[in-house]
């Protein structure tokens, strides 16, 4: 599972921050997770956006060719622990939120540890992608967080 804004979107300029609708692809990120895709991974995008919201990061990461076809995203009263708890990916990358407050604001921050030891979390720098990270998959699990 991979977390979308701030990991793998970013905004064309910190004038559209806020403005999801016009996020744009970090670096090569989609490029990567075609790699990893062709490797076998089941490739899990999360939004931050509310369901109702949602279809509008679809269309971006389609406009850019992500690959994947699976988008999540929190309904009224879900926190992001629970969308985790639900799907118990195999690895979650997601990004550190400093523009937003920090790890209080992450996936992975109020997931039970039962849960969180079988789930491998990397924590990139918001902003900055995902691109520095190995090709093969199974490098993966050897990747220390930001």
């Amino acid at each position: 599972m991979i977390f979308v804004e701030g990991t793998i979107l970013k905004p064309k300029s910190w004038l559209y921050l806020y403005s999801h609708s016009a996020y744009i692809p970090i670096d090569k990120a989609p490029e990567l997770l075609k790699t990893w895709e062709a490797q076998g991974v089941n490739i899990i995008y999360c939004t931050s956006r509310k369901r109702k919201q949602a279809d509008n990061i679809a269309k971006i990461l389609k406009q850019h060719s992500f690959p994947g076809s699976w988008l999540v995203s929190r309904d009224n009263g879900e926190k992001y622990k629970d969308i985790v708890e639900q799907l118990k990916p195999d690895i979650l990358i997601e990004d550190d939120c400093k523009s937003i407050g920090g790890s209080w604001q992450m996936c992975i921050t109020k997931v039970p540890a039962e849960i969180k030891e079988n789930m491998k979390s990397i924590i990139v720098h918001e902003f900055k992608g995902i691109s520095h990270l190995p090709s093969d998959i199974k490098e993966l699990v050897n990747v220390k967080s930001n």
